[in-house]
């Protein structure tokens, strides 16, 4: 349940008349444009906000991947807990631009899933399915029906490969989705061959600081100009785009605009024709619909009248009586016009009109001033559970009702008043999947959603909208492991150790461990004292505790202002890696994170003394430190750090080993002054990171400290990543920094950035760019291996 400043910043945020607006818009345009792309920010949002604001025009993104693979600016979400965030990224985006969400991919598990940077499209389109991800595109033209396509990136060189692939397939999908032979399985479901009427590429370079498009862009045959400016809001199109780019948080994105670009270049593929206007030669309004094939006179006339009666309210506004007179018309030829159109017709153009009935009655309720909240109080409930649906609607003159819309395992059992019902979430429910296929603007996301229906004018109008935080059907218990991953020393002598459990919500529920041949499983109160077999083999083991002899679940708490409140349900257990590693004495490490690595976390259950710095720390005395672990992006993240440049110096200058993990050039990394020496981070990152996380890798520096000792770092060590292998590799470097390593992709020249250190006054500087923070929790042996190498004092 949304807190009570939650509920004032969003009623703050959606003006009553904005809102207005917003609906009437909709009713303008019968035109359907579907946008392509890869991951949750890859849509050109300035361009769509025009469309849908200037023009009316529906707006569908349809997105391949939750975009699991990638990186995570705002906090220690990654992989599967990732792509949670970015598919709630990407519906509050949606949101911004009134757009619907198809997802193609369904998470980690599924086949069409981020899988990490790739360079090609042929392997992204191998590793997907090529077959599969076209299928898919197929269903979604043919379920949402778009006029126009218009995929985000060219498929070109240099271009990353996943957007390569989604332009490919979107391109391919199109004849298919028209083809009465192809896919027949989605006739048995309902639904029929689409034409989709054009097919654009974007007229503009991919080229930036990540991409670097080989070839120059297709010539513009179409300049999608906006109409002005926004008349709800008086904003510059392109402005509202950064609004919806903004929710983007955890990639970084939002600008600001000074300047914002007024008009967008499209190149049609499918016929080279120049147009002056997208909506040339479709039928854009109801009224244009008249003249559709086979619309008899009676229904066209009825459509021409909608036509008008729309025109008279969307020229009503703010006049709200006009505007639901108006409007109550509207509909009533629509419904004239469908009632005496024959059955090829409603085939053709019904799903326009059913739509556009719907979007009237969402202005006429919006008009006559009824509004509504639902929220259902506890917002997570458990398979058998219950809980309360309420509803509150506010109206001055109408008399509304609220009907519940649920999904097939929460069932009403029992009705207290007109705005408060009972649901039963049923014991074999399965919990929420965190990766809904679709958003709706219209409504109805989620487990619940509530119907609200008034008779309006001698009308039935209905509405449907979604609660205010979404309800979770979760485990009833979330078991923390603390800790939840083990490393065992092969080089020491394997010792028992301890495993807090902790069930989340105060619940008293019996957990237990099953002892397994060899392991000795002393249960606790609190968790289990477990002693390892005194020959464990090296590798990856699990233990697999139990809550009441039943599986063992843990919900990772998901909560940002921008995105709401969500989790992460996974299997709990207790993963080991039994390995050799080998550490220096005497190593004392201060760890600078920058909250989107656990590299001080994993150098504790080393073996290592860590201590973690903030501010007053960095202006402290560092010299009771041999070694500084410097986290991913943390100049970015952290001024306090930035400011404490200058001593990070001094402590390499006087002896002190300063470790760096990988930056982007714009995590405030400054080539001259952020390192001891200067370093200059590659840009566009296409070319300055591998991808393959199985390439080669040549030691340039074979007796190099920090490649021998305390471990000696071999081919075993580069087994098994996951992933990549780098990225941000550094392009120069002063004559200080000796390269360690050379790798590259596959038919790619060999990059020696990747891991590079020098000598700096009696001390030493190493900066990495290698994926270690990843490997480590993916539990790679070498990683570790690896890492205590390089923090060894200077």
């Amino acid at each position: 349940m949304l807190r009570a400043h939650e509920r004032i910043a969003k009623e703050m945020a959606d003006p009553a008349l904005v809102r207005l607006h917003r609906k009437l818009e909709r009713l303008s345009c019968v035109i359907t444009v579907m946008n392509t792309g890869a991951h949750p920010d890859d849509e050109a949002n300035g361009m769509f906000a025009a469309l849908r604001f200037g023009y009316g025009m529906r707006i569908a993104i349809a997105c391949s991947t939750r975009g699991e693979g990638g990186q995570n600016a705002i906090g220690p979400e990654r992989g599967a807990a990732l792509g949670i965030v970015r598919t709630f990224e990407m519906d509050a985006a949606a949101r911004v631009l009134d757009a619907d969400v198809i997802w193609l991919g369904h998470g980690p598990d599924d086949p069409v899933h981020d899988f990490g940077f790739s360079k090609n499209g042929d392997d992204t389109l191998t590793r997907w399915g090529e077959d599969r991800i076209i299928e898919r595109l197929v269903r979604a033209y043919r379920e949402e029906r778009p006029d126009v396509v218009i995929p985000t990136f060219l498929d070109v060189p240099g271009q990353h490969g996943h957007h390569r692939a989604m332009t490919r397939a979107a391109h391919i999908a199109v004849d298919r989705a028209a083809d009465p032979s192809a896919y027949p399985h989605h006739f048995a479901e309902g639904l029929t061959p689409w034409h989709v009427a054009k097919f654009y590429l974007p007229a503009w370079s991919g080229g930036g600081g990540t991409y670097d498009d080989e070839v120059p862009p297709p010539n513009t045959t179409l300049l999608v100009k906006a109409p002005g400016v926004d008349r709800a809001t008086g904003t510059p199109f392109a402005r509202i785009g950064e609004w919806s780019r903004a929710q983007h948080l955890t990639q970084g994105m939002g600008i600001w605009r000074e300047n914002p670009p007024q008009s967008w270049p499209l190149h049609r593929l499918d016929q080279q024709v120049e147009e002056n206007d997208m909506r040339d030669g479709l039928p854009a309004t109801v009224g244009a619909l008249a003249k559709s094939e086979n619309v008899s006179s009676e229904a066209g006339a009825h459509l021409v009248a909608a036509q008008k009666a729309i025109d008279e309210a969307i020229n009503a506004f703010p006049h709200r009586l006009r505007i639901i007179d108006a409007a109550l018309l509207a509909a009533d030829q629509i419904e004239k016009a469908l009632a005496v159109s024959s059955a090829p017709v409603r085939a053709s153009v019904g799903h326009r009109l059913e739509r556009k009935l719907r979007e009237i009655d969402a202005v006429i309720l919006e008009a006559t001033g009824v509004q509504a909240r639902a929220w259902v109080e506890p917002s997570v409930i458990a398979p058998g559970g219950t809980g309360t649906l309420h509803v509150a609607i506010s109206s001055l003159e109408q008399h509304a009702s609220a009907t519940p819309v649920l999904s097939p395992k929460i069932a009403v059992s029992a009705q207290e008043d007109a705005a408060r019902f009972v649901l039963n979430v049923a014991g074999d429910a399965p919990f929420t999947n965190g990766y809904p296929p679709f958003y709706r603007t219209l409504g109805g996301n989620g487990e619940v959603a509530v119907a609200i229906r008034a008779e309006i004018g001698g009308r039935r109008v209905e509405s449907v909208i979604d609660l205010e935080e979404p309800l979770r059907i979760a485990p009833a218990h979330s078991l923390v492991l603390d800790p939840e991953a083990v490393i065992i020393n092969l080089s020491e002598t394997p010792r028992p150790f301890a495993v807090k459990a902790r069930l989340d919500g105060g619940k008293t529920s019996a957990v237990t461990f099953s002892a397994r041949p060899g392991w000795e499983i002393a249960n606790q109160s609190d968790g289990a004292l477990i002693a390892p077999p005194e020959t464990l083999a090296p590798g990856y083991h699990e233990l697999a505790p139990t809550v009441d002899d039943r599986p063992a679940y843990r919900s990772m708490a998901i909560a940002y202002p921008h995105i709401g409140r969500t989790a992460r349900v996974d299997r709990e257990v207790l993963k080991i890696l039994a390995l050799e590693v080998k550490r220096c004495p005497d190593t004392r490490i201060g760890y600078v994170g920058g909250g989107n690595d656990r590299v001080g976390l994993w150098l504790s259950r080393l073996g290592f003394d860590v201590t973690d710095l903030d501010g007053d720390a960095l202006q402290g005395g560092l010299s009771r430190f041999t070694t500084i672990v410097v986290g991913i992006f943390a100049f970015g993240n952290r001024p306090d750090l930035a400011a404490a440049t200058a001593r990070l110096h001094q402590f390499v200058e006087a002896g002190g080993h300063l470790v760096t993990l990988y930056h982007r050039p714009s995590d405030g990394w400054d080539p001259a002054r952020t390192p001891p020496r200067p370093i200059t981070i590659g840009s566009p990152s296409l070319r300055w990171r591998v991808t393959d996380p199985d390439a080669p890798v040549t030691i340039l520096g074979a007796t190099h400290p920090l490649l021998t000792g305390p471990n000696i770092i071999g081919t075993d060590d580069w087994n098994g990543w996951d992933k990549e292998r780098g990225l941000y590799f550094a392009s120069s470097w002063d004559e200080a920094y000796k390269p360690l390593t050379a790798m590259s992709d596959h038919g790619e020249k060999p990059l020696e950035g990747a891991l590079i250190s020098g000598e700096i006054g009696r001390g030493r500087h190493t900066h990495v760019s290698l994926v270690l923070h990843h490997q480590l929790d993916k539990l790679v042996p070498g990683a570790f291996r690896l890492l205590a190498n390089l923090v060894q004092p200077a």
